[in-house]
């Protein structure tokens, strides 16, 4: 559902905005070099490339609650 906004956003909400954004692009690009540095280390297994094939899960619903 999407409000419309009659009044424009200030300056502070988009500095805030824009600061909200660069932390999260710099914390994506810190993790993003800690696990590739642990794949490179061997301390976390690395997807294996050639599957083709979806792992298999049973998963079973009743109205709200989903078992795995």
């Amino acid at each position: 559902m999407t409000v419309e906004r009659t009044r424009p956003k200030t300056f502070w909400r988009r500095t805030e905005r824009w600061m909200v954004g660069i932390a999260m692009g710099i914390m994506a690009f810190v993790l993003e070099k800690a696990i590739l540095r642990a794949v490179k280390k061997g301390e976390v297994e690395a997807s294996p490339e050639g599957s083709d094939e979806p792992v298999p899960t049973t998963l079973t619903s009743k109205g709200g609650k989903v078992d795995l």
